[in-house]
């Protein structure tokens, strides 16, 4: 029994044509969507890529532009599969196509899913790729004079001030490394000096941040050092000052922002993957209905139908397709084999 078999008169088959190469070329746009999406996402991650520890999340817009442009391409050929299904000389040519059409547009629609699954089970692995390269990145802050590291200060105080952010889980990631350069400290201070013996690997080490932590919206001027010393500073205690500085790290506020994305990005795929859903089974309605009518009557009414059996039947028959196909496969290597080994005889023998 076909599954989901219905009734096509010639004007319905005509409308079916019709809306078919208009849904094609949507769906061509929704590729090109696809493919942008994609490149956008792949910018956005190599804007950041110095405050990464690796680039596993990448997979997600590599999928997303492969995918974009396999869609344009298959979708351009459903529309001129088409332009030619209501002509009887040059629509059988396409048919041989067809076949692997189907299979190309449902592996566009699984490529496609992966890619919303993938953006949002990564989202570990991304917080810990992050959570390394901050980490690196506020180590090698200082490091203005060190080939390969001269623009780690500027990257991190611009992504501290554009996420509105400070240190790597918060702001104080700053006070356990020596975040000032040798060359700015004066080490005939007696300050200095006592700083770096106090501490076990002679570094500098204070309770201050950069200036890229302060937060524009205190109500009073930045502090940025002795921010644990109450008495440092006047009308001041530090746990409660939470307008001075941001408390937010700048992990979260990129896990938040990069989820963000994904979360947008995630509805406009899933709708893709519905509109590709609709040219794959308009064109096999198409297909099918164009396949039943009869030579000598083109006008007469047709039957269209997704699958000519049942999904188990079908299922069944593309089994048993498969296993021939490998018992084919052993016949034939172990035919190569026993001739080798003939020929070999022969060869000694001689």
């Amino acid at each position: 029994m076909s599954l989901l078999k219905l009734q096509f008169p010639l004007q319905r088959r005509v409308r079916l044509a019709q809306g078919l190469w208009l849904l094609s070329w949507l769906a061509v746009l929704a590729g090109a969507f696809t493919f942008s999406l994609g490149v956008y996402l792949k910018t956005e991650l190599l804007r950041r890529a110095e405050v990464m520890d690796n680039t596993e999340i990448h997979v997600v817009p590599n999928i997303l532009m492969l995918v974009g442009l396999v869609t344009i391409g298959i979708n351009l050929f459903a529309g001129r599969v088409c332009q030619d299904s209501l002509d009887s000389a040059r629509f059988p040519p396409w048919k041989p196509f067809l076949l692997p059409w189907y299979g190309l547009a449902w592996m566009v629609c699984v490529w496609l899913l992966s890619a919303v699954v993938l953006s949002y089970a990564l989202q570990g692995h991304l917080e810990e790729s992050l959570k390394v390269g901050l980490r690196n990145g506020i180590r090698f802050y200082r490091d203005t004079d060190v080939p390969g590291r001269c623009f780690q200060k500027e990257t991190i105080d611009r992504l501290q001030m554009e996420l509105r952010c400070c240190g790597n889980t918060n702001y104080r990631d700053w006070f356990e490394v020596q975040w000032i350069s040798n060359r700015y400290l004066d080490f005939t201070s007696k300050e200095v000096k006592d700083r770096v013996r106090s501490n076990v690997d002679g570094r500098y080490l204070m309770d201050g941040v950069p200036f890229s932590c302060c937060n524009p919206g205190s109500p009073r001027p930045c502090l940025q050092n002795r921010l644990t010393d109450n008495t440092a500073h006047y009308n001041y205690e530090h746990q409660s000052e939470e307008l001075n500085l941001y408390n937010r790290g700048c992990r979260q506020a990129l896990v938040d922002y990069y989820m963000g994305l994904m979360n947008t990005i995630g509805p406009g795929i899933l709708s893709v993957i519905s509109l590709q859903m609709s040219v794959l089974v308009s064109l096999r309605y198409l297909q099918t209905s164009l396949d039943g009518v009869d030579p000598e009557n083109p006008e007469a009414d047709s039957e269209g139908y997704i699958l000519a059996k049942g999904v188990k039947e079908t299922m069944m028959d593309v089994k048993n397709t498969m296993f021939k196909l490998l018992q084919f496969g052993q016949v034939e290597a172990g035919d190569e084999a026993e001739a080798g080994a003939d020929g070999e005889k022969a060869a000694t023998s001689s």
